[in-house]
């Protein structure tokens, strides 16, 4: 093939787009084990085989926007279903939590945190529409690392409440996936807000720019008084 033939636009579906759908349709996947008769429940099979789904699907996350950086291949597509596949996987999981669990994970808990996330995709999509966008922050970044804590946890307790590690010394699932699930509601309901007051500082800014620049142009436009006609005939007459 010759060198110099143009090798046209990049592919939509690329490497790390391909990553980003793979997490999307683990979601379903995720979502039968837990709720199939077909594994044996006795020896925790489901619960180490969903936690071993969840956690891959929840790596790519970091793998498909690392790829689409170094490879120069973010794509439209990618930047839409990359938080999609988040939340999607999220919801599922807490979903589905919630009839698995519901001792550590009642329904309130799932639609704080589900909620969570689509008001910030909301206020994400207003941002875009608006022509400027909101960073992520730290206290995102940690919220997603307490859910993937918190919902392997739960999982494990469906079956472990604690695993033997070293003679008397027990690794306490029961208590982690406890502590997990309320600081994830703590950590969610603190980084909605923090969000919020960034999009409401540059919201706001942008509005008193707005105003500020309609105001200017309004002068700029503004006529010039004609002088009354009674002037106009003195001026002439003189």
């Amino acid at each position: 093939m010759d060198a110099g033939w143009p090798t046209g636009p990049p592919r939509s579906v690329n490497l790390p787009n391909s990553i980003t759908l793979t997490r999307i349709f683990s979601i379903p996947l995720l979502m039968w084990i837990l709720s199939s008769s077909r594994f044996a429940s006795g020896n925790g099979e489901r619960e180490l085989l969903a936690s071993l789904v969840f956690i891959a699907a929840a790596m790519t996350d970091g793998i498909d926007g690392y790829l689409a950086r170094k490879r120069g291949q973010i794509t439209t597509m990618g930047i839409l279903l990359d938080p999609l596949a988040d939340k999607l996987l999220i919801a599922a999981a807490f979903v589905t939590l919630v009839q698995l669990n519901p001792s550590l994970v009642p329904a309130w808990i799932a639609v704080v945190v589900i909620g969570r996330e689509f008001l910030v995709s909301g206020l994400r999509g207003i941002a875009a529409s608006e022509g400027f966008t909101i960073e992520a922050s730290e206290l995102g970044k940690l919220k997603m690392v307490v859910q993937i804590v918190a919902v392997v946890a739960v999982i494990l307790d469906h079956r472990w409440k604690e695993v033997p590690v070293y003679g008397h010394y027990f690794f306490p699932i029961h208590w982690i996936a406890y502590l997990a699930i309320w600081f994830t509601v703590c950590v969610s309901l603190v980084s909605a807000i923090d969000y919020f007051a960034a999009f409401w500082t540059k919201i706001d800014r942008r509005v008193v720019k707005r105003q500020r620049r309609a105001f200017i142009l309004s002068r700029r436009r503004k006529p010039i008084p004609t002088p009354p006609q009674a002037d106009r005939d003195v001026a002439a007459s003189t």
